[in-house]
């Protein structure tokens, strides 16, 4: 990912949450975080039961999903990035189909990172 090289020698964690439960099982993700060459130890992905991916998309994140499908059968979900502190408030949104959606997010964690105590 266009993210790990930048942020490791930082203590950035990333979290990937399926909005597919029933499609997407542990296993599955392993196989994505293998394609994606994802750092185990910086970055994981998650799923569990769908009504607290739902949720946790909406209530957490205040992110789109639904139960409608696109034409690859892929639940209705938002694209976007979510910067998060690490007191849990969130610090940006970041529209994952814009070129530039990295270079701004890795932007805002860098002064993020220079604003946070540890």
């Amino acid at each position: 990912s266009e993210l790990q090289k930048p942020l490791e020698k930082t203590d950035v964690h990333l979290v990937s949450f399926s909005v597919d439960p029933e499609k997407d099982t542990p296993e599955v993700l392993r196989g994505y975080a293998e394609k994606l060459r994802a750092e185990p130890k910086r970055w994981d992905f998650l799923t569990g039961a769908k009504s607290a991916i739902y949720d946790l998309s909406h209530k957490g994140f205040r992110l789109a999903v639904s139960d409608g499908s696109d034409e690859a059968g892929i639940p209705v979900h938002s694209t976007r990035l979510v910067l998060v502190d690490r007191h849990g408030e969130i610090r940006g949104y970041y529209e994952a189909t814009e070129a530039d959606a990295v270079t701004k997010l890795l932007a805002d964690t860098s002064h993020l990172l220079r604003e946070q105590p540890k």
